[in-house]
């Protein structure tokens, strides 16, 4: 957040959810890192402005921790990392990782790019919609 511009800044929420084909390191951090490069490339936040990311995974997902995968990116050691299990639920999407992310950002949440990517488009096609 830089000084100055506080009137214009508010905490803000953003979601995110992607699926892999198996329960491996590889395919784990494949899908993490294009769920948050299609975060980072479509919103304009930096590792600064992050209060804090929850991951979350299905429990058919246990080869890696997400946030073990996002700490190897630039600056992102510096942020406050969790990992849950997301609730099970009958019928729900399987193989999924999903994020919320805490962060001061100076645009309406109307304009957050929130990415579903992969079998997780289907969880909110109205904000998948929403691609950039």
């Amino acid at each position: 957040m830089q000084q100055g511009d506080v009137g214009d800044w508010r905490v803000r929420a953003i979601r995110g959810a992607t699926t892999v084909s198996e329960n491996s390191v590889t395919a784990m951090a494949e899908a993490v890192t294009e769920l948050l490069d299609a975060f980072e490339d479509n919103n304009p936040i930096t590792t600064d402005d992050m209060i804090s990311v929850t991951f979350s995974v299905t429990s058919d997902l246990d080869a890696i921790f997400p946030a073990a995968i996002a700490r190897q990116r630039p600056n992102w050691d510096t942020v406050p990392l969790l990992d849950v299990q997301h609730m099970q639920v009958a019928g729900s999407l399987p193989m999924c990782i999903r994020f919320l992310i805490h962060a001061y950002m100076a645009i309406p949440q109307a304009n957050i790019y929130h990415p579903y990517l992969r079998g997780a488009s289907g969880l909110r096609p109205d904000l998948a919609s929403l691609t950039a």
